[in-house]
């Protein structure tokens, strides 16, 4: 299996395969020809480029490395091309299997706009919508009051967010988020929502194949500096076991009418006692290893077992 990352999750997914019997196989970009993740797998071969852009995304250099490595299964980690639709599809293309969700169900969790309107069929949503022109922007926030957050709709890690709580702010904001969102996403499509102050962050970590969808409980983040997480706990301290049961129940729902399959997270915000879904995360998340520790459950192991 090549692994198409780097640093600690490359080191985390080569401690599975080697459990499994599976060969991990790795690839280094320049400047990471001394990185620790090479020792941890098998083989490993050069990329070239200092930069992610040259390395680590660019998905012809990746599969070749595949190719001439004679990989068959490939796993993306986090970050870099893990929830590229486009790269699950090449994959697919290439006989190569991919350790992760389909084109399909990517295309729906990578667009958060598309998202929340599938999600909507299960449960609430923060009001909002997507926009195009500032026009729009003015119109849509007038209709769902201040404050708003401008987002990206096909970001993440909290890039190209903006708080907004005037009129004036938004007319600022708006041109440096859609810039910010096409130089992180490639896509300048953004969406305004209501900002919740100070709601809680409550994920479901979910596992599914072509039959069968569990959860693995929930995750609480809600320490976070600049919208990056910085403490997670489970299970979450303030929810009650009915409340337990509902947010659980809502994140399966929601996984079966994306028809999503493989590891994932079901993002919720929680304020007042409701919850109000936020987006899939359609990878393995950096902060998998609580769940495990109170679970048991490798969730790289179950992420290999359902694509095999």
């Amino acid at each position: 299996m090549l692994i198409a990352n780097r640093g600690e999750i490359a080191i985390r997914i080569a401690r599975t395969c080697k459990k499994l019997d599976l060969k991990p196989f790795g690839i280094y970009s320049d400047a990471d020809k001394n990185s620790l993740h090479i020792k941890h797998c098998e083989k490993a071969v050069g990329i070239g480029g200092f930069t992610p852009s040259e390395s680590y995304l660019n998905m012809n250099k990746i599969i070749e490395a595949a190719n001439v490595l004679g990989c068959e299964l490939i796993h993306p980690g986090y970050g870099f091309l893990s929830e590229n639709p486009d790269f699950a599809m090449l994959c697919k293309k290439e006989g190569l299997t991919f350790i992760g969700p389909s084109y399909e169900s990517m295309s729906i969790t990578g667009d958060k706009a598309r998202s929340r309107k599938v999600a909507s069929r299960i449960t609430s949503i923060v009001d909002g919508d997507e926009i195009s022109n500032e026009t729009m922007a003015v119109d849509l926030a007038e209709e769902i009051g201040f404050p708003v957050i401008l987002k990206a709709v096909q970001g993440g890690g909290g890039r190209g967010l903006r708080i907004i709580r005037s009129f004036e702010e938004l007319k600022e904001a708006f041109a440096d988020s859609k810039n910010e969102a096409m130089m992180s996403f490639g896509s300048d499509r953004i969406y305004i929502e209501k900002y919740i102050e100070n709601p809680r962050h409550i994920e479901v970590q979910v596992l599914a194949d072509d039959s069968n969808v569990i959860h693995l409980g929930e995750r609480e983040c809600s320490v976070q500096r600049r919208h990056q997480k910085l403490i997670e706990e489970t299970p979450s301290p303030v929810l009650t076991v009915e409340m337990r049961n509902s947010i659980t129940k809502t994140a399966i729902a929601i996984i079966n009418e994306m028809k999503y399959t493989n590891a994932g997270t079901v993002e919720f915000l929680f304020k007042n006692n409701k919850f109000y879904f936020m987006e899939v995360n359609a990878r393995i998340q950096v902060e998998h290893p609580i769940t495990e520790a109170v679970t048991g459950v490798d969730i790289v192991e179950q992420q290999l077992r359902i694509a095999l």
